[in-house]
């Protein structure tokens, strides 16, 4: 496959990392001047009519759109645009962008307020991933010396409960990856991933020592599209949410569209005017300015009154990749998601879905079985999967299954596997309609 990427900021130097593993042809071209001469040029220096896909992943939104344009004419077969205003994704088959050329929208807002979403309504973990709508969800957590797993092998800990609805599938420990099996034991200090069912997240606070965090008011500082989307999703679903802007004319349009929200002008880096909000009250905060470091040094003044849950937005990969020891319980980097949204249309054998666990080397693919796929109608504990992967989880008609080595895989099975990066050619075989 030829493929095109425009932009090399992080959001296409990750997608150019995660294909060097391939054996696609990359043309990464990079835009420093906003016009469309500049876009053409550069698509006909690529031969874009050559080419299988189009990234179109710069910071610009209208040259992403018009580029994706220009490559569709020249014969693109495939093309990919990142936006920057999540109304587009919202009303995208009432806009029939695909008339314009334009295949697929990508909106790293959209995917960011999403997850946060879904991290508050986990709160007691991290590495919050849902597949087929919370059919598997993948949770993590770091183990303390009070967790019920500690010493305890992963075939051990299947055996707590009689219907078991979690499972390992990564291990961070000393900072090395580690895909378990049966015999892998458990340590103080793993930050475990794990993929459940549903039931699984209170079986895992029962072993893990933890207790339920009950989330009801929510601050967030930063009035961006994101933090308007956090809002409003959190709002109308009974949260009670403040919400800072230093901004006043933005403050009053946020005041108009989020009327279940409060929220209040001024400078929520101030944290003598976040303590007289009464942030000690907070259940959980949510920090998605545009500066990394600000949003960081919020959760730790946060997480210093005694928060819950504290949500950081980073758009510096190294910040993302010290989550377990920066302070902070989950940090979101939009340009990841993005890129992981993305790679999902580039990967063969009928994947679905794709997300890299944060602060390890490890990958989760969402593949769907058909009938030429070597997996088909295959015993797991007959594959010979390589020891840096397991198979997470099966969705079978809808229904998310934690199976073990027994389990035989059916056709329009939609399994999950995680892997190390370095292994995901080998298993895409498993899954090829050849």
């Amino acid at each position: 496959m030829k493929i095109i990427i425009a932009g090399a900021g992080e959001v296409g130097f990750h997608l150019a990392k995660l294909l060097s593993y391939e054996s696609q042809e990359i043309t990464l071209i990079d835009q420093k001047k906003e016009n469309l001469l500049f876009a053409e040029t550069h698509l006909n220096d690529a031969n874009a009519a050559d080419a299988d896909m189009f990234i179109g992943v710069t910071t610009m939104q209208a040259i992403n759109l018009t580029s994706c344009f220009l490559a569709k004419q020249l014969g693109t077969k495939k093309t990919i645009a990142r936006i920057s205003n999540t109304e587009y994704i919202q009303s995208k088959n009432n806009l029939n962008f695909s008339s314009f050329g334009i295949d697929e929208l990508i909106s790293p807002e959209s995917l960011a307020s999403d997850e946060i979403d879904l991290v508050i309504n986990q709160s007691e973990f991290n590495d919050t991933f849902e597949f087929e709508n919370g059919a598997l969800t993948t949770l993590g957590l770091v183990l303390s010396a009070s967790a019920v797993l500690i010493g305890k092998t992963v075939a051990e800990s299947a055996n707590f409960f009689p219907e078991n609805h979690f499972f390992p599938i990564a291990i961070k420990r000393n900072n090395k990856t580690i895909i378990p099996r049966g015999d892998t034991i458990f340590c103080i200090g793993d930050n475990v991933v794990f993929m459940t069912t549903k039931g699984g997240d209170d079986e895992l606070c029962k072993l893990s020592g933890r207790e339920s965090i009950d989330i009801n008011n929510v601050m967030i500082l930063g009035g961006s599209r994101i933090g308007r989307k956090v809002a409003s999703n959190l709002s109308n679903n009974n949260f009670n949410v403040k919400l800072f802007e230093k901004n006043k004319e933005k403050a009053q349009i946020l005041a108009e569209v989020l009327p279940e929200s409060l929220i209040i002008l001024g400078d929520g880096t101030n944290v003598e005017l976040l303590d007289e909000e009464n942030l000690n009250q907070m259940d959980a905060f949510i920090s998605v300015t545009g500066n990394s470091e600000t949003n960081i040094m919020s959760c730790l003044v946060a997480k210093s009154r005694g928060i819950k849950k504290t949500i950081a937005l980073v758009d510096n990969m190294d910040y993302y990749k010290l989550s377990q020891s920066i302070g902070v319980d989950t940090l979101i980097n939009k340009k990841l998601l993005a890129a992981n949204s993305i790679f999902k249309y580039i990967r063969r054998g009928e994947v679905v879905a794709i997300s890299q666990l944060s602060n390890m080397n490890a990958e989760l693919l969402e593949f769907v079985v058909n009938d030429n796929s070597m997996i088909c109608n295959k015993y797991i504990k007959d594959l010979k999967f390589p020891r840096a992967a397991i198979i997470s989880g099966v969705i079978r008609d809808g229904k998310g299954l934690v199976v073990l080595g027994d389990f035989k895989i059916l056709k329009n099975d939609r399994v999950v596997v995680c892997c190390e990066i370095t292994v995901i050619k080998k298993i895409e075989r498993f899954f090829y309609s050849e």
